[in-house]
């Protein structure tokens, strides 16, 4: 049960620029909606008002992500979420970007979506210094990016504050296992479940720790529990399969 990509070192290639991205995507999209972004960008260019701006962002936005033009829709997004200076539609626009990362074999892509993503955290973040959204966000962004430690520090600093925050304990779990730490990795995803008994996301991390310390028996013990969660066919096939392939 795979834990997901993370970067293991830093990448010193340059991100996309946005003009690039920008460029390719009016190339996807047809003639009408191309003809409306242009309505809307002559709107923009006459307003000066910050609030009203944001909206005609907004409304940029919308087009883009409607041709399924996701990356430009994120960027408007997050141009109208920094000119409200609202840590709600900061922490969304950052999030965001992470989840388009998964969606590109561009390096470039994901570098330039990192960065946009880094950006939306770390404003997020001087509006509200304890924002834990933002926080995880931010190191996340470390981590995908390769700078693995220092997301790491800011994970532990959010733990040592908040034991109990669970996205933060996930994501030291998944790379203590990245890490083959399966030790450590067992006891966040338990704690984790003495908070959430049926966190099915900590107990198939906690079945593939088990399976990493070559533990197959408590791991397929452990894949069995999710089975009587999770009331769907095509999920318990899956962890079946996984199962079979542990004999």
């Amino acid at each position: 049960m795979a834990a997901g990509g993370m970067s293991s070192g830093p990448n010193t290639m340059k991100p996309a620029s946005f003009d690039s991205i920008l460029s390719a995507a009016g190339k996807q999209i047809p003639a009408k909606a191309m003809d409306k972004i242009k309505t809307i960008e002559n709107k923009l260019a006459a307003i000066r008002d910050s609030s009203q701006m944001a909206v005609v962002f907004i409304q940029l936005a919308q087009v883009w992500e409607e041709n399924k033009q996701l990356p430009v829709a994120g960027y408007y997004s997050a141009k109208a979420a920094k000119l409200e200076n609202s840590k709600k539609m900061l922490n969304f626009a950052g999030q965001f970007f992470l989840e388009r990362t998964g969606e590109t074999n561009s390096t470039q892509l994901q570098l330039w979506e990192l960065a946009q993503a880094e950006e939306c955290f770390q404003k997020g973040m001087e509006l509200d210094k304890e924002n834990d959204t933002a926080q995880i966000g931010l190191a996340t962004v470390y981590v995908a990016r390769g700078e693995t430690m220092k997301g790491v520090g800011m994970l532990r600093d959010i733990t040592q504050k908040h034991p109990d925050n669970i996205p933060a304990n996930m994501m030291l779990g998944r790379l203590s296992i990245q890490s083959g730490q399966f030790d450590k990795a067992i006891a966040r995803f338990e704690g984790i479940l003495k908070l959430e008994p049926n966190n099915v996301d900590a107990l198939l991390y906690l079945g593939e720790a088990y399976e990493g310390k070559g533990e197959k028996d408590k791991a397929v013990e452990i894949y069995n529990k999710c089975k009587e969660i999770v009331n769907d066919p095509g999920f318990i096939k899956s962890i079946d399969e996984h199962i079979n392939s542990l004999k």
